[in-house]
């Protein structure tokens, strides 16, 4: 995979947080998987629809996957898509943009 950058989608809860903290750990799901999930552009809005639905005040955060180096991976996961996953903490720094949601 060579695309430079992913998308996290966050509550507005998990972004004030992830403000104020300056990095993020990883939502109930990361942190049982072991991994932050993320989602390459064209996944976005099925991510958003299968695990989102019906919430309002989320926050996309876009990831410069390359400050990230080797703590991505892209492996399989729905339907055998390939889809970017940190194996690390999220530093607010490697956010390079954000959109809210309502």
């Amino acid at each position: 995979m060579t695309d430079a950058t992913a998308f996290k989608v966050l509550t507005a809860q998990q972004w004030s947080d992830f403000e104020r903290e300056r990095v993020f750990r990883g939502a109930p799901v990361d942190i049982a998987d072991g991994y932050i999930h993320l989602s390459a552009a064209a996944q976005l809005e099925e991510t958003i629809a299968k695990y989102f639905a019906g919430q309002t005040g989320l926050v996309i955060a876009e990831v410069d996957l390359v400050q990230l180096g080797d703590a991505v991976r892209w492996e399989p996961a729905r339907g055998g898509a390939l889809f970017p996953h940190i194996y690390a903490e999220l530093p607010i720094h490697a956010v390079i943009a954000v959109q809210k949601r309502d």
